[in-house]
């Protein structure tokens, strides 16, 4: 089961006028919208987190693309 506590903060006033104008389009209430960008807020960072520390053991490990590799992918984007 799903606990729930409740957290305040503050918001522009117009961004909360779209928040709810949003809502009611969706037929949703303004906290359910609020916890959907929170869900993608953290699901975003997480992931940005993720490949961070993989980028950082690659290169703790050496991984690094040749210089030819990287000329090689280079020309590839100038077509």
């Amino acid at each position: 089961m799903t606990t729930y506590d409740t957290v305040s903060f503050r918001i522009e006033r117009d961004k909360k006028a779209q928040l709810d104008v949003l809502a009611k389009s969706m037929d949703r209430d303004r906290s359910y919208l609020l916890n959907q960008a929170v869900d993608d807020f953290i699901a975003l960072h997480r992931q940005q987190i993720a490949q961070i520390r993989e980028g950082i053991a690659a290169a703790d490990a050496g991984d690094f693309a040749s210089d030819r590799e990287m000329a090689e992918a280079a020309a590839k984007w100038r077509r």
